[in-house]
């Protein structure tokens, strides 16, 4: 066997003091680390709050976890809202979808430089994110300039639909840390610098990856008006 794979089960709760602790959702994902250097992420995620989400992704990436291709699938309140396939080369990044409200949708976007990365709304994809970030500076921050999401929306309950954007990453540091899945040595960020970028600034977001080169999300927190809680409770390795 030439590929690699790992799955996990990440689970969302709440932190508003009238929820403290409640589950309001649950995701499913796995990464294969392909022969041909492609690495591919399948995630399922289930978001319980009114209207419910259900999402569905593959994404795959080159070895330098540039975006290849993605395809996404989403219903909300219970209603197929939209499904759309994306296609990125050097020189454009293309979508095509068919969306509940909508009808037909064709994108083409021409590009000066390739899209560093794309956002395609699992949980999983919020830390694989984070290798974009140059360690070899060290903590800080860094900017990044030349990022899509498949929605605007903080669910990603729109669409799919390319959408341009840039925000900061702030790398915080090392730590050790303990989730449901067990103990992990970690790298600390957080989403920062996201004031004009979405149609509702996201509020602030810490996540914890994996140091071990796989950017695995162990647990994140969303502040503000979401206050929401993702941790890792399950992780599983087929090496």
């Amino acid at each position: 066997m030439k590929h690699k794979t790992l799955r996990g089960t990440i689970r969302y709760t709440s932190t508003k003091p009238e929820r403290l602790g409640q589950e309001r959702g649950r995701e499913y994902f796995s990464i294969t680390d392909q022969a041909d250097d492609v690495r591919l992420v399948h995630a399922h995620c289930e978001i319980d709050d009114a209207p419910n989400v259900i999402r569905d992704v593959v994404l795959a990436m080159d070895s330098n976890w540039y975006p290849l291709d993605c395809s996404v699938r989403i219903t909300v309140g219970d209603q197929y809202e939209g499904t759309g396939l994306m296609i990125f080369t050097p020189e454009y990044a293309e979508c095509q979808t068919i969306n509940r409200r909508d009808g037909r949708l064709s994108q083409r976007l021409e590009l000066t430089e390739r899209v560093r990365w794309l956002g395609s709304h699992p949980i999983c994809g919020d830390a694989l994110c984070l290798r974009i970030y140059d360690l070899a500076n060290g903590p800080g921050k860094q900017f990044f300039p030349n990022l899509m999401l498949t929605s605007p929306d903080h669910r990603g309950a729109t669409g799919p639909m390319l959408f341009r954007l840039g925000f900061g990453l702030e790398f915080v540091g090392p730590e050790r840390i303990s989730v449901a899945a067990g103990s992990f040595d970690s790298l600390h960020f957080r989403y920062v610098d996201t004031a004009g970028q979405l149609p509702e600034e996201h509020p602030p977001y810490d996540v914890w990856c994996t140091n071990d080169g796989n950017y695995v999300f162990l647990k994140g927190g969303v502040g503000g008006y979401m206050q929401t809680y993702y941790e890792l409770i399950e992780l599983l390795r087929n090496d």
